[in-house]
């Protein structure tokens, strides 16, 4: 921060660092740019840590007749998968029941279109071992998978694999902790008040000073903000909303569900169990008017609809009690004709009259292409990209003997260090909801920029999607603050 308020002039700021930003500053950095990135709030504080938490190859893309986007986003699936993140990103398995609400000529359609994934896969070249091929199974066998089915009327179910990430926002530390291992000045609590080609006016949040920072190239990846920095820029943001139902609500649930929604075609809610336990279930496709919140609210009217869709093909119904805890992300997407489910999920790159690149649209999975392309458009003569085979912080190959599997899932080969923190003292070993420990919260105050609550209870670990469980880890979260900020 003194750096750049002292009159450092970096070739890049980045302005926003979700997955896009972030992964700008590790673009920028590891071609050899100097990069200031900065965010008015935290790591991860905005969309990118309210997705469902999917790495998918594109296939409804693919049913759209959008090839481009499709195969972009098996590629960089494949690329996660296998040589970036793949402590963070793997397989998993997807099961879509055939009850008496899919037709058999539509499971037919499901299971060429699932095929035409695994033809995607394979152009993309991730191995058949990495991200299995598409099967049909039995009624008995679907059940295995997920007990909670309804029985009745059920002749089995379509089995496909797509990629998705053990957490969202732990994939955007990592690869803000890469940018800062190549150079980057990463900087939260930094609100950016006004851009221009030369750089921006930008406000201290915890100190409440305000000074500028002097770049050669602006970057503005802002997400669902950018509009408000760009005014060229006119978004048509679109909410998500996800339930979060306790552990074991749906029994030992060994597959995700793709559930279809009655009467809309080619539309499907997602069932995904997660690694803590619990089980999120979405995802909705509102448009949003108005001002953009810092923090979405999940409407009741969501969370209804989306019980209704699952208990749709469950035989014993999740009650609204059932639901403990929702979230709802805005997608920024670009706005055009339609409702938001036809705007396309294409990013774009896009040049303002005074200098600034806006990037803007696109989705997870596809977060490194977008850095690329900002950074290629931003600097055009610079060398090319190194980041499709450019590990990211706990990638590079510890085999995690010794260590809890959750903390290899979460940590890759940090995660030694973070179980020897628990094992040097007593008081870290205290494990909190969904199996996280204290000397998660030590490391993620250590090594991780956590700053606040909210930084270790809410992005560095996910305590806080329910929030009784977010009041019973407060008062260690603040002690860990005390004791180590």
């Amino acid at each position: 921060m003194a750096e750049v308020r002292d009159g450092l002039v970096v070739d890049l700021l980045v302005v926003g660092l979700g997955a896009t930003g972030a992964g700008v500053a590790l673009d920028a950095a590891s071609r050899g740019l100097s990069v200031a990135a900065i965010d008015a709030h935290d790591l991860a504080f905005g969309t990118s840590r309210w997705s469902s938490k999917l790495i998918h190859g594109g296939l409804r893309y693919l049913a759209k007749g959008r090839l481009g986007v499709a195969r972009e986003s098996a590629v960089e699936r494949g690329a996660l998968l296998t040589r970036t993140a793949p402590h963070l990103v793997r397989a998993q398995p997807y099961l879509l029941p055939l009850t008496p609400d899919v037709s058999r000529a539509e499971a037919g359609v499901l299971m060429a279109g699932y095929r035409l994934g695994d033809l995607l896969r394979a152009s993309a070249g991730t191995p058949r071992a990495t991200l299995p091929g598409p099967s049909r199974v039995s009624a008995a066998r679907a059940r295995a998978l997920v007990p909670s089915l309804r029985a009745r009327g059920l002749r089995g179910g379509l089995v496909s694999f797509d990629g998705r990430v053990t957490d969202d926002a732990r994939l955007v530390v990592a690869v803000a902790r890469t940018a800062a291992r190549h150079g980057a000045r990463v900087l939260t609590r930094c609100r950016a008040l006004s851009l221009a080609g030369d750089g921006a006016e930008v406000r201290d949040e915890l100190t409440g000073e305000t000074f500028a920072i002097r770049a050669r190239r602006v970057v503005n990846a802002a997400g669902v903000w950018a509009g408000g920095l760009t005014a060229s820029v006119s978004l048509r943001p679109s909410r998500g909303t996800h339930l979060v139902l306790r552990p074991g609500a749906l029994g030992d649930q060994r597959a995700g569900l793709h559930v279809p929604i009655l009467r809309e075609r080619a539309r499907f809610a997602l069932v995904l169990p997660q690694p803590d336990g619990r089980v999120h279930v979405g995802l909705t496709d509102e448009p949003v008017d108005g001002p953009v919140p810092d923090v979405p609210e999940a409407p009741e009217a969501d969370v209804v609809f989306l019980l209704g869709v699952l208990n749709s093909v469950l035989e014993t119904p999740i009650a609204r009690a059932d639901v403990a805890g929702a979230y709802a992300g805005l997608r920024p997407l670009l706005a055009g004709e339609g409702g938001t489910a036809d705007l396309s999920r294409r990013h774009a790159v896009l040049r303002a009259p005074d200098g600034v690149v806006t990037i803007v649209g696109g989705k997870l999975t596809t977060y490194r292409a977008m850095a690329r392309d900002a950074v290629d458009v931003a600097f055009p003569s610079a060398p090319r990209s190194r980041t499709t085979r450019l590990p990211l912080v706990g990638a590079d190959g510890h085999d995690g003997d010794g260590v809890p599997a959750r903390l290899v899932e979460r940590y890759g080969s940090e995660a030694w260090a973070v179980h020897d923190l628990a094992l040097s003292d007593p008081s870290a070993a205290q494990v909190l909801p969904t199996g996280v420990t204290v000397a998660e919260l030590v490391w993620a105050v250590r090594h991780e920029g956590a700053l606040d609550s909210g930084d270790l209870l809410d992005r560095r670990t996910r305590i806080g999607l329910i929030p009784e469980d977010r009041a019973t880890a407060l008062p260690a979260a603040e002690r860990v603050l005390h004791d180590h900020a």
